[in-house]
């Protein structure tokens, strides 16, 4: 402790202060080591200062809090033996310190990086929900210890993520006794074996699952992973989404559904009054076709690279106002990139007790049409031939 006794008092003097912001931990000893950074903010537990640690691991974060003495021992062991470098920021100073091969402890103090302080409560970052189950190790993205496979680390996070927004989505929702679930495009089935374990045996759900997927080899593989794992009400169909005619989806979910069959798939949830809609669109290519060789007189349009992000939101966005039309609630945001694809945006949909405003929705549908000369958008064209 006493090499570190230069950090430890100019953190005394900051707290005495009152200029403390953090203290970040960095560099790990070895690259194979799954806790990558840690993060230290005060924070005020009844009325006592204390020092919140963020451990920042490769698939999740973990947060602890602790007296300042105990803080110190903390950061004396982790700087020996986990980290070589560690940054304190104050109002007035920072300060560097490094960890050599050797033990050997230097110091090196800069201009402060911060004008502003932190607030000192108690306001832990959300937690992720960790998932674990059997159906990791079948799916090939932990070992048969359960620990995750590293490089399966993305598909874990996109996991832990995607079960997140979900947990938002049907904690307020009004859903019935049994939710019957729709994932149309379930591919491998990772976020639908992800699904199906958190709602039903973390949430409590009754829950059926059915996956729509048209490569029969995956379907099978899915099923016979449901099957080992207990999955009963967990299973999946050979057909396309256009082929799905099943009358009663709850949540309706299609990732990465290419082009228009999003369309198709949000269309079978507005057709079933789905409570939910969760799709992460991909391809867009509907629109740009429409719009090809089309003068168009923003100069941003010019560069090929922009007018194609350009007609990915004109697409996402008449997908949000149509589903408003039919009285949902939208939102559009990133979601983190699928390891297939660089598209990372998701939109949802959920059904709202409000009557939408239909007039003026319709009218900034037709100033989008007008403004980049869009002729029709197909999920439309699927509502307006339903009518």
């Amino acid at each position: 402790m006493d090499e570190f006794q230069e950090l430890f008092n100019v953190l005394n003097q900051s707290i005495e202060r009152d200029d403390f912001v953090k203290i970040t931990l960095s560099k790990p000893l070895s690259k194979r080591n799954e806790l990558v950074n840690v993060y230290i903010r005060l924070i005020s537990i009844k009325d006592k200062l204390h020092l919140s640690f963020t451990y920042r691991y490769k698939t999740n974060d973990q947060v602890k809090n602790y007296t300042i003495d105990e803080a110190k021992e903390i950061i004396s062991e982790l700087l020996m033996n986990s980290f070589r470098f560690a940054t304190f920021f104050s109002l007035k100073e920072d300060l560097q310190l490094f960890v050599s091969k050797k033990k050997k402890v230097t110091f090196k103090k800069q201009y402060p990086s911060f004008k502003n302080k932190p607030p000192e409560v108690h306001n832990q970052p959300k937690a992720r929900k960790v998932v674990s189950g059997e159906y990791l190790k079948h799916l090939g993205v932990s070992d048969k210890d359960g620990n995750i496979i590293h490089k399966m680390a993305d598909k874990y996070r996109q996991i832990n993520k995607y079960l997140e927004i979900i947990d938002d989505l049907v904690t307020n929702s009004n859903l019935p006794k049994t939710v019957h679930i729709v994932d149309m495009g379930s591919g491998k089935g990772y976020l639908t074996f992800a699904l199906y374990d958190f709602l039903k045996n973390q949430k409590g759900f009754d829950v059926e699952i059915t996956g729509i997927e048209l490569r029969p080899k995956l379907v099978d593989y899915c099923n016979d992973v449901s099957d080992k794992c207990g999955f009963e009400k967990l299973n999946f169909e050979c057909k396309s989404i256009e082929d799905y005619n099943e009358k009663r989806i709850d949540i309706l979910i299609a990732l990465h559904a290419c082009d228009t069959a999003t369309d198709d798939a949000i269309y079978k949830g507005l057709s079933s009054k789905a409570e939910i809609i969760v799709t992460a669109p991909c391809c867009h290519k509907q629109i740009r076709q429409q719009v090809k060789g089309k003068e168009q007189e923003s100069p941003i349009l010019k560069y090929g690279i922009f007018k194609e992000r350009q007609f990915e939101m004109v697409t996402d966005t008449m997908r949000a106002l149509l589903l408003e039309k039919e009285n949902y609630q939208t939102k559009i945001f990133e979601f983190v990139s699928n390891e297939h694809t660089r598209k990372n945006v998701m939109l949802v949909g959920k059904k709202s007790s409000k009557k939408n405003n239909t007039e003026l929705i319709s009218s900034k549908i037709e100033k989008i049409k007008e403004e980049f000369g869009v002729t029709e958008h197909y999920l439309e064209k699927l509502i307006d031939n339903k009518k």
